[in-house]
């Protein structure tokens, strides 16, 4: 059977979730920032036009801020991600295989809908997100993922695909790869990009057409797939079962410098927390636990240090107690004074399924009572809210916790912030 994927994405996914909710914001400039409010991380079509670029620090933009009355939002991924959720379900309903390649991004399986219009068929999906959801896509279709992507990049710059680019069988396939920029064709990283266009190779027709034995050189074979792809033979499948993880990490800059190592205790142990929450929720256990911490390496008037320390585990394990313990541990290992640290982290590594653990003959911890408490305590911050159950080492303030100041509501997941509607009553 001839395969044929469609890739289905979100248009300016965290603006577009902003938009669902405050219907004003249509048509007007809208950035979201990062973490602290330092940088943009999503633009609306109306900042691009204005030359604003991702990640740029919003300092840096604040005069074409003003004068273009842009609209600000800090990120609120609690509110993305149950976005993405919704947006992923609804897609499911109109092909049995599909792969959740990133928040905003979804690859389905259309081999065997030959006998449709894959054009119309686009569109639907297109309409019933956006009426479901409130959230524009762009759909792209053609025989390969890479191919796929292509026509996604199209369908978003055109205004005739509106939205919908069917490359399957088509006639003006040449046209489309030849108006790609070969640094846009997917697998191609920006040094591989400068080497292409060092040799004439400047857009994706031209590198489909390159020599195979080239590319593999010069490229390796991950190279030489993105070529076959290009020339519609498929080398990539869905994965629609995630590859184990390897690796956890929870960590952010912090809102003000942080100097005590009470405050910076603080801010590990939350960290830790949410590390094992995370790997509680993944059914896994960390054997090794790394904590970092590392001041602003960029400033000139401030002392530089980065340091970081790692813990093997005698048990792996996801007990949250457990794991501040060690967190705690070896941070008094790596902490000095008199530096301001700007952010810390905890990385969980050789994550194993919990149900395969090694055990320890001389283990102390009583681990069926630990697993009980875990559960108990996942249960609870479960039924009521995050953090009902905490423990005591994460901080109650948390002075240093990263800023979101212009932060919208978790519409969707907090029954305290619930969209209110305001009614107007005209009199008669």
């Amino acid at each position: 059977m001839k395969k044929t994927y469609a890739l289905i994405d979100c248009n300016n996914f965290y603006v577009s979730c902003e938009r669902v909710f405050d219907p004003r914001l249509e048509n007007r400039p809208v950035i979201v920032m990062s973490n602290n409010d330092g940088c943009v991380v999503a633009r609306s079509d109306e900042v691009k036009a204005l030359g604003v670029a991702m990640g740029v620090p919003v300092f840096k933009i604040r005069d074409l801020i003003e004068r273009h009355r842009m609209v600000l939002y800090s990120s609120n991924y609690t509110l993305y991600g149950d976005m993405s959720r919704r947006v992923m379900k609804t897609l499911a309903g109109f092909t049995p295989d599909l792969e959740i390649y990133s928040i905003d991004e979804a690859f389905l399986d259309l081999s065997g809908f030959g006998y449709k219009n894959l054009t119309d068929y686009g569109r639907v999906i297109r309409r019933t997100v956006k009426r479901w959801t409130g959230i524009p896509v762009s759909v792209g279709i053609a025989p390969t993922k890479t191919l796929a992507k292509i026509a996604n990049h199209l369908a978003k710059k055109s205004p005739k695909a509106d939205g919908v680019l069917d490359l399957t069988d088509s006639p003006y396939l040449d046209h489309a790869l030849a108006a790609v920029g070969v640094k846009n064709v997917w697998g191609v990283g920006p040094a591989h990009a400068r080497r292409l266009r060092k040799i004439g190779i400047e857009n994706a027709l031209q590198l489909r057409d390159a020599d195979d034995r080239w590319v593999q050189k010069h490229m390796s074979v991950v190279g030489l797939r993105t070529v076959y792809e290009l020339r519609g033979r498929p080398c990539y499948d869905l994965e629609t079962a995630p590859a184990p993880q390897k690796g956890l990490a929870c960590s952010k800059s912090f809102g003000r410098p942080v100097e005590s190592l009470a405050d910076l205790a603080e801010a590990v142990a939350l960290y830790a927390t949410r590390a094992a929450e995370r790997l509680r929720r993944q059914k896994l256990a960390a054997g090794a636990l790394c904590v970092f911490v590392m001041t602003n390496l960029f400033s000139k008037k401030d002392r530089r240090y980065f340091n970081s320390h790692t813990t093997e585990l005698p048990v792996a394990t996801s007990d949250t107690a457990e794991l501040i313990s060690y967190a705690l541990a070896a941070l008094e290992k790596i902490y000095r004074p008199g530096h301001k640290f700007k952010k810390a982290g905890v990385i969980c590594d050789q994550l194993t399924c919990r149900n395969k653990i090694q055990l320890n003959l001389f283990d102390p911890v009583d681990r069926p009572r630990s697993r009980r408490l875990m559960q108990t305590l996942d249960a609870v911050n479960a039924l009521y809210a995050p953090d009902t159950l905490r423990y005591a080492a994460a901080g109650l303030d948390r002075p240093w916790k990263t800023r979101f100041e212009k932060r919208s509501c978790r519409y969707t997941t907090n029954w305290n912030e619930l969209p209110r509607a305001k009614i107007s009553l005209q009199p008669s």
